[in-house]
């Protein structure tokens, strides 16, 4: 006689039960190494998991549309529900066979549907919206990582080019692995296409200032007539200043020095055992203010203009109030580039504060250390995971490609190392506790009082910029009470929104010269304009730059040039991982 078949809502109990306890299990693992609370991947599992009602109408809601998915998907081309072909957004999975072949089909409807479990596990949890954002974020990065596009064996481009090539696909990829297992990072762009000095970083000009912590490099004139006041150029500290320098086609120094400012720029020393202990004090101290004062000495001018690029204009900011807290007159003008002043909703990075809290606060007790750059740069990376992780890993290592030209990624992985004091001071003090904006940030034992800046500041922000959204550099307008404030928002995203040449064409910028309580009010008063916002840039710096005198000579006899440019400093390697925690 046979057995009595179990009912459906046993074995959906059944399984639930099973995940339950392998959710566990995971979870008592992981206790070695961190508690629960501190990740937000394993504590969504376990609140939900721990709410056993939820927990089994959302498995047995889950198995259910499976079944139902089956059904519907075996022998029928994917459609919306009026019955037109499913218009593919997501590029992943944008091959024809993801909708036509019925074991693909059932792949990806699958995933999203889990996908979508998932998402709701988090939707019922009891947490607040600043815990529920984190673990959303933390959930997202486990689901994209198991996308079965990911996977050689279920990604229907990858075995058409296996055939295609006769198998040489894998081997290449298995090679581009390989290498950047020892490179230590994921190749974003053909490497062998950029130099630095050769093709990227290439403006003429010279050395003629360095320290232990920046090069000083003094652009050569290309008019015969130049703005009397100099402009100094402040790039952040986590970067390859080149950002600001690619190709000639598309190099805001060049351009700069193309419209007649005697231009200088502040190149940054990756860090080493050498200044393992430099604090931010260093870096506005060492960095920018004996930059400027150099920069004074060689034009023999009392002021400079200056710009400051992301956290490069944070400590431009700093410094610029030091000195007005010194006595020291030196600041003509200041322009921000998707710069951040309030940090009280910094977008998307702040998912991964609450986790390395206590490690920040204790890096500020350590004898030195160094950050680095390569974890720096993996975290941004992962906001945009789908983008800048596994698109790559498809392209390169199941599909055996070599990535295409592109310089801006080329830099992205031109990476720069920080003394650990300064980058846990900086983490601490701005991006945890807000001190700038609440008028609490203290530098060399000064409290900084922003209201202290009483000249012109350019405010440019980008409107796609998940590193600096653009509402938070808005909010700079409010803090720069005694300023006169001019705010420019471009389109697109961090680096492709301030590195837009301005004989491209391309994009857009938004103008208001009038003020506005926020930036809702800002946008809707603003007139869109073509083309490149640094056009209006030029202009706006040219107005405050003085009268046309003939263009200066490299450096003088105190200080010479060094070197040619791009210098020494911008070429260093950054070190790996292991060899930045072995400092």
């Amino acid at each position: 006689m046979f057995n009595k078949p179990p009912k459906f809502d046993d074995l959906f109990a059944n399984v639930a039960e099973s995940n339950k306890k392998w959710f566990e299990n995971l979870m008592k693992v992981s206790k070695g190494e961190q508690s629960v609370e501190e990740n937000p991947m394993l504590d969504t599992f376990r609140n939900f998991a721990s709410n056993t009602q939820n927990y089994l109408e959302s498995q047995t809601k889950f198995y259910q549309e499976q079944l139902q998915m089956w059904s519907n998907i075996l022998g029928k081309p994917a459609t919306t529900e009026g019955g037109e072909p499913r218009k593919v957004t997501d590029r992943r999975f944008g091959d024809p066979e993801w909708d036509n072949n019925p074991f693909y089909a059932c792949l990806r409807h699958s995933y999203d549907n889990f996908a979508k479990h998932l998402h709701e596990a988090v939707d019922k949890s009891d947490k607040d919206e600043d815990a529920k954002n984190k673990m959303k974020f933390f959930m997202q990065q486990y689901i994209d990582a198991i996308s079965p596009s990911n996977f050689a064996m279920t990604n229907p481009e990858v075995i058409k080019k296996v055939i295609e090539t006769n198998g040489q696909s894998l081997a290449d990829g298995m090679k581009n692995m390989l290498d950047d297992i020892q490179n230590g990072y994921i190749t974003m762009t053909d490497e062998s296409a950029y130099a630095v000095g050769e093709n990227l970083a290439a403006t003429e000009g010279s050395v003629v200032y360095r320290n232990n912590l920046v090069e000083v490099i003094q652009y050569k004139p290309t008019t015969e007539k130049v703005h009397e006041v100099p402009l100094v150029i402040v790039p952040p500290c986590i970067n390859k200043y080149y950002i600001l320098d690619l190709q000639q086609s598309n190099s805001f120094v060049k351009y700069f020095v193309d419209q007649g400012f005697s231009v200088f720029l502040v190149s940054w020393k990756s860090a080493d055992a050498s200044i393992k202990n430099y604090r931010w004090e260093e870096y506005v101290n060492q960095g920018v203010i004996e930059s400027i004062e150099v920069v004074r000495a060689i034009t023999k001018k009392p002021k400079v203009n200056t710009v400051g690029y992301c956290v490069g204009g944070a400590i431009l900011t700093s410094a610029a109030v030091l000195m007005k807290e010194r006595k020291l007159d030196y600041v003509n003008s200041m322009m921000h580039l998707t710069t951040m002043l309030d940090y009280s909703d910094p977008g998307e990075i702040k998912v991964f504060l609450n986790g390395d809290m206590q490690k920040l606060r204790s890096a500020k007790k350590y004898l030195g250390g160094v950050m680095s750059g390569r974890i720096i740069s993996q975290t941004f990376s992962a906001l945009r995971a789908n983008d800048l992780i596994w698109n790559y890993w498809v392209n390169n290592y199941l599909m055996g490609k070599t990535p295409q030209k592109f310089d801006i990624l080329y830099w992205n992985n031109d990476i720069v190392d920080l003394p650990l004091p300064m980058h846990a001071f900086y983490m601490e003090s701005l991006y945890y506790k807000n001190q700038f904006a609440k008028g609490e940030f203290t530098v060399d034992g000064v409290k900084l009082d922003l209201s202290k800046i009483d000249y012109p500041v350019y405010l440019f922000a980008a409107q796609k910029d998940h590193i600096v959204p653009w509402d938070a550099a808005y909010k700079s307008v409010g803090l720069l009470k005694n300023a006169q404030v001019k705010f420019v928002l471009g389109a697109s995203g961090h680096t492709a929104g301030v590195v837009n040449p301005a004989n491209s064409g391309k994009r857009n910028y938004w103008v208001n010269e009038k003020a506005a309580k926020n930036m809702t009010d800002w946008f809707n008063g603003a007139t869109s304009m073509p083309g490149s916002w640094w056009v209006d840039a030029s202009a706006w710096l040219a107005n405050l730059s003085g009268k046309e005198i003939k263009a200066l000579a490299i450096g003088n006899k105190d200080y010479k040039a060094i070197c040619a440019a791009p210098g020494e400093y911008v070429k260093a390697k950054g070190l790996t991982i292991f060899e930045a925690e072995a400092i």
